[in-house]
């Protein structure tokens, strides 16, 4: 299939260079998507159907047309359907398919079916591969009532393969209830609550596949995002979506998208939490339009030996009823000579004349016309709107007046004045709403469908700049309340789509865990109820219960040794620790000649060994785990609650094994 693309050719089929250019990216984009995949095989599964899928509606419309519905016995159809599923559609050289795309509707059976519902299904076959290699298979006849339903064990395999390397997909070992969710429509917006291990970031990617390959043609004009919490994470799942052959989704954190200014800046977290309230998004557009004025004067327009007036009133009409229809500030503004002119054709009319839209267009660009719009009008600059919001305190109580107590305002206000935009220094939460201005001046451009990942720890004004980026499409949320580890995290998910502007989104839970151990995630729930009171705890599907062990130690050196007893076994280990013992446990480990990487860094053969900052495990893991010092993990954040969800992300990381070790007492909180 790729080399029948590499070896097309465009020279005589295309009208010009523009669409010769346009072609060819299009053919270098389809060679990209064709590419091998080292240990990757085109197919994992084999669905044999008792009846050929879609005869039934074949028979219909047969019989719609008044012919008989045995005309189609002897076409083969009656005879059911083999069909191998993988990642891509792969056909032979006469365009026949060999391999069925794992989203293709007859594929669904592979994923939904059971013995109490086999969907038509008589064989489900499920391929063990090694290196790419065909090594072992399994076989379930959903349709006879003889074979009691059985758990998959390649399927256990796949789940508890070693983890070496970025993030891969699971299309071979997506869950029933996961699939729902993967294939859900377009239209609307789903948010997915997910514990450690359900595998929510890989059903979000998955359902964005799916979707490019339900909506390719729309999606294809309208664009796809994919929003991470740094990028570490967006380096780690990177490479997902190219190995089911997606190329065209764009992938950016929250910063990426409202970084309208340099951030240089930070702030404490009540400045933060306030900065990223709702509430702020009144008080900017109050601040904003408070630019607009009344007119006091008339305005006079002279063309030839003629001059035309427009009364002040009339001008007063004019604006109030362009506030009112309540559109952006600066498409208001554009439409505002306009407005003016179309007045002063009005008299022109009645005058006897007869002018055009070219005169009415010359009127709209005379120097009394725009004189009047940018005083009435003036034009604003989001950032220059925020920097006088956060360091002129009569202009923010004017217009933060029973929005922000007095002490919230205090809160927000910069202690030294600054001299112009670029000499300040903002902070993540002031380029927010820098953002937010942008889009009361201007409509932010929508995409078809925007996924957020570790949505828990958005703040509202933060989920309001990402919900500028789906206005017009839909989104897909994913996130932990328990993981929440921001001042501001999300209380809820209705309140967080009503913030999205969502509100009508619909909300799954994933409780079935796929990745942590028993041991390991039954230890991680001791938190939950003091971090996120009525959750429902993760329940681990694994027959591994894994390896978890918690370890008294001395000194750094017995840390180090519980990396290295873990090196000896397949797969990545991960050391994560406080922030502020990071710097000392790399020491060691150079000291102690064991390589080492940094979160989102590509693990190898020869280095497997990363070190994790507490603050940027989340959403990543690892085969193996080392926790230090958990109440070090706990002290090192501004509050006990926020602290304890750090840990809890922390503990939650492994896929088959855990050692916690601690020189200081554990948290209460984890008493058995």
């Amino acid at each position: 299939m790729r080399e029948d693309a590499q070896s097309l050719n465009i020279k005589d089929v295309t009208a010009n260079w523009v669409n010769a250019a346009v072609l060819a990216r299009q053919i270098e984009d389809r060679i990209k998507a064709l590419a091998d995949l080292s240990d990757t095989p085109l197919f994992f599964g084999r669905l044999d159907y008792l009846h050929a899928p879609g005869v039934d509606q074949a028979e219909g419309a047969e019989e719609s047309k008044g012919r008989a519905a045995p005309s189609l016995q002897g076409r083969g159809w009656e005879t059911g359907g083999q069909f191998y599923i993988g990642r891509r559609h792969v056909h032979d050289a006469d365009g026949d398919p060999m391999v069925i795309d794992w989203r293709a509707p007859v594929s669904q059976p592979f994923y939904r079916a059971s013995k109490k519902d086999p969907m038509d299904i008589a064989l489900r076959r499920r391929f063990g591969y090694t290196g790419g290699e065909l090594t072992a298979y399994e076989d379930e006849h959903l349709s006879d009532p003889a074979e009691a339903a059985a758990t998959s064990k390649l399927l256990q395999q796949e789940i508890e393969r070693p983890r070496v390397g970025p993030m891969r997909d699971i299309v071979a070992t997506i869950q029933p209830e996961q699939d729902e969710i993967v294939r859900s429509g377009l239209g609307g917006t789903v948010c997915v609550q997910g514990g450690p291990g359900t595998g929510k970031t890989a059903v979000g990617l998955h359902r964005v596949a799916y979707l490019l390959y339900a909506h390719r043609e729309r999606l294809a004009r309208t664009g796809t995002l994919v929003i991470g919490p740094n990028r570490s994470f967006l380096h780690y799942i990177e490479q997902v979506l190219p190995a089911l052959g997606e190329l065209t989704v764009q992938q950016a954190t929250v910063d990426d998208l409202v970084a309208h200014v340099e951030v240089r800046g930070t702030d404490d977290a009540r400045a933060a939490v306030i900065k990223g309230d709702a509430r702020l998004a009144e008080v900017l557009r109050r601040a904003l339009y408070a630019h607009v004025t009344m007119p006091t004067e008339q305005v006079l327009v002279v063309r030839g030996s003629r001059r035309w007036r427009v009364a002040a009133y009339e001008l007063e009409e004019i604006v109030r009823e362009l506030l009112e229809r309540d559109i952006r500030y600066g498409a208001a503004r554009e439409a505002l000579p306009q407005r003016i002119a179309h007045a002063v054709l009005v008299q022109m009319e009645r005058a006897g004349e007869a002018p055009d839209d070219r005169v009415q267009d010359a009127v709209a660009r005379n120097s009394a016309v725009k004189a009047a719009v940018k005083s009435l009008w003036p034009p604003v600059d989001p950032a220059k709107l925020v920097l006088r919001l956060l360091t002129d305190e009569a202009f923010l109580a004017e217009h933060a007046a029973g929005v922000l107590d007095e002490d919230e305002q205090k809160a927000i206000l910069w202690a030294k004045p600054v001299r112009s935009v670029k000499s300040a220094k903002w902070s993540a939460a002031d380029a927010v709403l820098v953002d937010e201005a942008a889009d009361l001046i201007q409509r932010t451009s929508s995409l078809g469908h925007v996924v957020v990942d570790e949505a828990q720890d958005l703040s509202p004004m933060q989920y309001r700049a990402v919900g500028r980026r789906c206005t017009t499409g839909s989104a897909t949320v994913l996130g932990d309340l328990a993981q929440g580890t921001t001042p501001w995290a999300t209380r809820s998910w209705e309140e967080a789509l009503g913030h999205l502007g969502k509100a009508d989104g619909v909300i799954e839970e994933l409780t079935a865990g796929f990745r942590v151990p028993t041991d390991v995630i039954t230890y991680a729930s001791r938190l939950l109820p003091y971090i996120a009171p009525g959750l429902t705890p993760v329940a681990s599907v694994r027959e591994n219960p894994g390896f978890f062990e918690v370890r008294t130690t001395e000194d750094t050196d017995e840390v180090i040794a519980a990396c290295e007893e873990l090196l000896r076994n397949e797969g990545s280990t991960g050391l994560i620790a406080a922030d502020a013992r990071v710097p000392a446990l790399a020491q060691t480990l150079t000291a102690a000649g064991i390589g080492f990487l940094s979160p989102g860094e590509e693990t190898t053969r020869e280095t497997r060994l990363t070190l994790v900052p507490a603050s940027l495990a989340k959403g990543l893991e690892y085969d193996y785990v080392v926790l230090d010092e958990p109440r070090a993990v706990v002290d090192g954040e501004p509050d006990e609650r926020t602290g304890l969800r750090r840990l809890y992300v922390a503990l939650t990381r492994a896929v088959s094994g855990l050692i916690v070790t601690h020189t200081a007492a554990l948290p209460a909180q984890l008493a058995g």
